[in-house]
């Protein structure tokens, strides 16, 4: 690897073939802002891929956001190229549909001849393979603020061309207060997870209110492809197990929560393809997957991808982790949301979705309304225990209606 200012980032880019090269970068909150928009200034056109992609991306006209995960900065973008996919598999995506001619990186500063991938492994050591193949560019941002992460996030510098140096803080994710129904919803999950459990949860209001009800728990595995702050007050309750390592795929959060993790070493961040593996995920004990979505049916069918046919994030891992919890020894897939959307005024718990479904029978669904038993219930079994269990009251009766027309009551 060479260190270059970002001046020479236009030279290096002139070997890139094709009128639309793709161009693969660090998603989340580990955007290689700097790099990307000198990238941006060399190329007239090309397709950014970007997981989960914030404010702040290029956009511009010659510029195709694409991604397998719809984050806030390509959500309603009208070029936006979506491409379905399981999180477990859009590496493979890099090795045949959408190969990478230029990956930019968002890395640690160099350290015995490798850098740190940080908070973001994730889809991008695919990435990384796929273009070298090809004879493609790996550039890399090289930050100090950056925490140093172990397992596959650590990415030698025989892997890189270049790289350029800024020195400036992580974007950071400050949660939201909990509010009571978040809370009850959180008390709800965490009362089916015991001693030794394995835990996947994602970011927002419940997961936050699902971990800070566990604290009293001892034994706690980590096992998920990302965490946030919440982790935090489990490690501090002494809840986690110690002698097993904390397994995710990246990361965002606080200062204090990239603080904690920088250089430690309980905590490996894996490529995608080895966390969200349901065949690895199985393996973990009592493997307990929480997730949301925007609309649950009596067949319990989940939307958590689109509104009103427009995409609004995508699978995501929200599949892979569904399959692996219930193959687990003990393990539980639960759907956990509102009974009653606040900003739309609806009802979460509908007849039938009218969109494309995500995932399907969880373990239960979890609402503040209570706990609607899913898996083992003939299919009027599960109809009757959303109504009963999961729906707002308001809906009950429209949803018993509903539940005779399409032959569950």
């Amino acid at each position: 690897m060479k260190t270059i200012d970002l001046g020479a980032v236009h030279g290096l880019l002139t070997r890139v073939p094709g009128e639309q090269p793709r161009v693969v970068a660090s998603g989340n909150f580990a955007t290689p802002a700097t790099l990307l928009g000198a990238v941006d200034a060399a190329l007239p056109a090309y397709r950014l891929f970007v997981l989960n992609g914030q404010p702040g991306l290029p956009d511009r006209e010659g510029v195709v956001p694409e991604t397998a995960f719809v984050g806030p900065a390509q959500r309603r973008h009208p070029r936006l190229s979506y491409v379905p996919s399981r999180l477990s598999l859009v590496p493979r995506l890099f090795s045949t549909t959408l190969p990478p001619d230029v990956v930019v990186l968002h890395t640690t500063t160099p350290r015995d001849g490798a850098v740190s991938l940080g908070t973001e492994v994730n889809v991008l050591p695919a990435a990384v393979e796929a273009a070298r193949a090809r004879g493609g560019l790996v550039l890399v941002q090289m930050n100090p603020q950056m925490p140093w992460t172990y397992g596959d996030a650590v990415l030698p510098l025989d892997d890189v061309d270049a790289g350029v140096e800024v020195d400036e803080p992580l974007p950071a994710h400050t949660p939201l207060p909990v509010d009571d129904t978040s809370a009850a919803i959180g008390e709800r999950v965490a009362a089916r997870v015991g001693d030794g459990a394995t835990l996947q949860t994602g970011i927002g209001a419940v997961p936050d209110a699902t971990l800070a009800a566990l604290t009293n728990r001892r034994g706690l595995r980590i096992w998920t492809e990302m965490f946030s702050d919440g982790v935090l007050g489990l490690d501090a309750a002494g809840a986690l197990d110690p002698g097993t390592p904390l397994t995710t795929s990246f990361v965002f959060g606080s200062a204090e929560l990239y603080r904690w993790l920088d250089g430690n070493e309980r905590v490996r961040l894996l490529r995608t393809e080895r966390t969200n593996a349901p065949a690895a995920i199985a393996h973990n004990p009592a493997m307990t997957s929480v997730n949301t979505a925007l609309q649950v049916d009596l067949f319990a069918q989940a939307n958590a991808s689109r509104i009103a046919t427009r995409i609004y994030s995508g699978f995501g891992g929200q599949t892979d982790f569904i399959v692996g919890a219930l193959q687990s020894p003990g393990g539980q897939a639960l759907m956990a949301l509102r009974s009653w959307h606040p900003k739309a005024l609806v009802s979460t718990i509908v007849p039938l979705v009218d969109e494309p479904v995500t995932s399907f029978q969880p373990s239960a669904v979890v609402t503040e309304q209570g706990t609607a038993e899913i898996w083992g219930r003939d299919e009027r079994g599960q109809a009757r225990n959303l109504i009963e269990h999961a729906a707002h009251p308001q809906v009950r009766d429209e949803l018993w209606e509903e539940a005779h027309a399409l032959g569950l009551a």
